[in-house]
């Protein structure tokens, strides 16, 4: 069985294994090669609490795209924490900026093009 370690985008702690499919339960197997993927190493346990639209849309998603409600919710959660920390730079920068003359997002980019 080939076995090769591809490093995750959002995490350096999966390993990506490719399995043939016969090796796979029929219940389970697909056409050809299988991803599968391992996780080593669980940090911690977080329970929210969805009201029912958005978890109607988070198994719709995860049916449309294969992929664990976790994964999903750990997805959602890695970009929303990058965009909060986005804008809490963005303002602490935001007075040194506009006392150099940069008011808008075009001044900046024309300054560091």
């Amino acid at each position: 069985m080939p076995f090769s370690s591809k490093p995750a985008a959002e995490s350096a702690s999966r390993l990506y294994t490719d399995v043939p499919a016969a090796d796979l339960s029929a219940a389970t197997a697909l056409a050809g090669w299988r991803r599968v993927t391992l996780l080593y190493m669980k940090r911690g346990t977080l329970t929210l609490r969805l009201d029912e639209e958005l978890e109607r849309d988070l198994d719709n998603l995860a049916k449309q795209t294969g992929r664990t409600r976790s994964d999903l919710a750990r997805d959602a959660l890695r970009r929303q924490l990058s965009l909060l920390r986005f804008e809490r730079l963005r303002n602490r920068v935001l007075p040194f900026a506009e006392a150099r003359g940069l008011l808008t997002d075009e001044d900046v980019f024309a300054a560091v093009s």
